[in-house]
Protein backbone atom coordinates (compact mmCIF):
# COMPACT_ATOMS: atom_id res chain seq x y z
CA UNK A 1 0.00 0.00 0.00
CA UNK A 2 1.35 3.53 -1.15
CA UNK A 3 0.84 5.73 1.49
CA UNK A 4 0.33 9.80 1.18
CA UNK A 5 3.26 11.21 0.56
CA UNK A 6 3.50 15.32 1.36
CA UNK A 7 4.37 17.03 -1.72
CA UNK A 8 7.64 18.88 -1.62
CA UNK A 9 7.38 22.07 -3.56
CA UNK A 10 9.95 23.78 -4.98
CA UNK A 11 9.87 27.74 -5.37
CA UNK A 12 9.05 29.29 -9.16
CA UNK A 13 12.60 30.75 -10.07
CA UNK A 14 10.39 34.05 -10.56
CA UNK A 15 9.53 33.34 -6.89
CA UNK A 16 13.00 33.11 -5.59
CA UNK A 17 14.08 36.07 -7.78
CA UNK A 18 11.43 38.33 -5.68
CA UNK A 19 12.45 37.04 -2.16
CA UNK A 20 15.88 37.63 -3.31
CA UNK A 21 15.23 41.18 -3.96
CA UNK A 22 12.85 41.88 -1.37
CA UNK A 23 15.74 40.51 1.38
CA UNK A 24 18.26 43.27 -0.44
CA UNK A 25 15.87 45.90 0.11
CA UNK A 26 14.88 44.85 4.07
CA UNK A 27 18.79 45.01 4.45
CA UNK A 28 19.04 48.74 3.10
CA UNK A 29 16.39 49.74 5.29
CA UNK A 30 18.82 51.13 8.11
CA UNK A 31 20.70 52.26 5.81
CA UNK A 32 17.82 54.48 4.40
CA UNK A 33 16.41 55.58 7.53
CA UNK A 34 20.12 56.75 9.00
CA UNK A 35 20.50 58.77 5.74
CA UNK A 36 16.84 60.63 6.29
CA UNK A 37 18.00 60.78 10.11
CA UNK A 38 21.31 62.73 9.25
CA UNK A 39 20.29 64.97 6.42
CA UNK A 40 17.19 65.97 7.84
CA UNK A 41 18.58 66.47 11.62
CA UNK A 42 20.76 68.85 9.69
CA UNK A 43 18.48 70.25 7.99
CA UNK A 44 16.04 70.85 11.08
CA UNK A 45 19.45 71.73 13.34
CA UNK A 46 20.42 74.65 10.93
CA UNK A 47 16.63 75.70 10.75
CA UNK A 48 16.64 76.15 14.37
CA UNK A 49 20.14 77.80 14.33
CA UNK A 50 19.11 80.33 11.98
CA UNK A 51 16.09 81.07 14.08
CA UNK A 52 17.83 81.28 17.01
CA UNK A 53 20.08 83.80 15.54
CA UNK A 54 16.98 85.95 14.06
CA UNK A 55 14.65 85.61 17.01
CA UNK A 56 13.66 89.14 15.85
CA UNK A 57 12.32 88.70 13.15
CA UNK A 58 11.13 84.96 13.22
CA UNK A 59 8.98 86.90 16.20
CA UNK A 60 7.63 89.48 13.52
CA UNK A 61 6.69 87.09 11.07
CA UNK A 62 5.07 84.53 14.02
CA UNK A 63 2.89 87.70 14.71
CA UNK A 64 2.15 88.46 11.48
CA UNK A 65 0.22 84.67 11.32
CA UNK A 66 -1.44 85.60 14.50
CA UNK A 67 0.62 82.71 16.49
CA UNK A 68 -0.23 83.36 20.06
CA UNK A 69 2.68 84.58 21.97
CA UNK A 70 5.16 85.04 19.26
CA UNK A 71 8.11 85.57 20.98
CA UNK A 72 7.84 83.05 23.44
CA UNK A 73 6.44 80.48 20.43
CA UNK A 74 9.97 81.34 18.15
CA UNK A 75 12.29 80.81 21.08
CA UNK A 76 10.53 77.29 21.54
CA UNK A 77 10.19 76.32 17.93
CA UNK A 78 13.67 77.93 17.42
CA UNK A 79 15.11 75.24 19.90
CA UNK A 80 12.92 72.41 19.00
CA UNK A 81 14.53 72.71 15.65
CA UNK A 82 17.59 72.85 16.86
CA UNK A 83 17.89 70.38 19.77
CA UNK A 84 15.40 67.87 17.87
CA UNK A 85 17.49 68.00 15.09
CA UNK A 86 20.57 67.02 16.53
CA UNK A 87 18.84 64.23 18.29
CA UNK A 88 16.87 63.28 15.66
CA UNK A 89 20.51 62.94 13.23
CA UNK A 90 22.12 61.13 16.48
CA UNK A 91 18.98 58.97 16.82
CA UNK A 92 18.56 59.60 20.25
CA UNK A 93 14.64 59.81 21.46
CA UNK A 94 13.92 59.49 17.94
CA UNK A 95 10.46 58.83 17.88
CA UNK A 96 9.59 61.45 20.47
CA UNK A 97 11.73 64.15 18.54
CA UNK A 98 10.36 62.94 15.54
CA UNK A 99 6.77 63.42 16.81
CA UNK A 100 7.45 66.91 18.12
CA UNK A 101 8.85 67.86 14.59
CA UNK A 102 6.36 66.46 12.67
CA UNK A 103 3.94 68.75 14.92
CA UNK A 104 5.82 71.53 14.35
CA UNK A 105 5.49 70.64 10.69
CA UNK A 106 1.61 70.41 10.61
CA UNK A 107 1.56 74.05 12.45
CA UNK A 108 3.74 75.10 9.91
CA UNK A 109 1.34 73.79 7.11
CA UNK A 110 -1.59 75.00 9.26
CA UNK A 111 0.13 78.79 9.44
CA UNK A 112 2.61 79.84 6.72
CA UNK A 113 1.72 77.22 4.37
CA UNK A 114 -1.72 76.82 5.07
CA UNK A 115 -2.72 77.77 0.75
CA UNK A 116 -0.76 75.11 0.50
CA UNK A 117 -1.82 72.43 2.30
CA UNK A 118 -5.47 73.51 1.13
CA UNK A 119 -4.13 72.58 -2.69
CA UNK A 120 -3.33 69.48 -1.87
CA UNK A 121 -5.86 67.63 -4.50
CA UNK A 122 -6.25 70.86 -6.75
CA UNK A 123 -2.54 71.45 -6.95
CA UNK A 124 -0.57 69.12 -5.38
CA UNK A 125 2.62 70.85 -6.81
CA UNK A 126 2.04 73.69 -4.11
CA UNK A 127 1.29 71.08 -1.35
CA UNK A 128 4.01 68.96 -1.68
CA UNK A 129 6.61 71.90 -2.68
CA UNK A 130 6.19 73.89 0.67
CA UNK A 131 9.30 73.21 2.29
CA UNK A 132 7.35 72.20 5.21
CA UNK A 133 6.44 69.07 3.21
CA UNK A 134 9.56 67.34 2.80
CA UNK A 135 10.31 67.83 6.77
CA UNK A 136 7.27 66.68 8.10
CA UNK A 137 7.08 63.73 5.69
CA UNK A 138 11.25 63.12 7.21
CA UNK A 139 9.82 63.16 10.46
CA UNK A 140 7.14 60.92 9.90
CA UNK A 141 9.07 58.55 8.04
CA UNK A 142 11.21 58.36 11.40
CA UNK A 143 8.45 58.44 13.52
CA UNK A 144 6.84 55.29 12.00
CA UNK A 145 9.67 53.33 11.33
CA UNK A 146 12.20 54.28 13.83
CA UNK A 147 15.66 55.10 14.18
CA UNK A 148 16.98 52.11 12.35
CA UNK A 149 20.17 50.15 13.32
CA UNK A 150 22.64 52.96 13.48
CA UNK A 151 21.46 55.13 16.08
CA UNK A 152 21.44 55.73 19.65
CA UNK A 153 18.62 54.29 20.52
CA UNK A 154 19.47 51.04 19.59
CA UNK A 155 22.74 51.61 21.64
CA UNK A 156 20.57 52.77 24.70
CA UNK A 157 18.59 49.57 24.37
CA UNK A 158 21.22 46.80 24.05
CA UNK A 159 22.75 48.44 26.85
CA UNK A 160 19.68 48.96 29.00
CA UNK A 161 18.62 45.55 31.20
CA UNK A 162 15.10 44.31 30.56
CA UNK A 163 12.72 44.11 33.30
Amino acid sequence: MIKNLPLVSVPHPAVRLYESFNAVMASLAPVFLLAVRLYWGWQFAITGWGKLQHLDKVTGFFSSLGIPAPGLNAVFVAGLELVGGIALALGFGSRVFAFLLAGDMAVAYLTAGRANLLSIFSDPGKFYGDDAFTFLFASLIVMIFGPGLFAVDQLLRRKTPTL
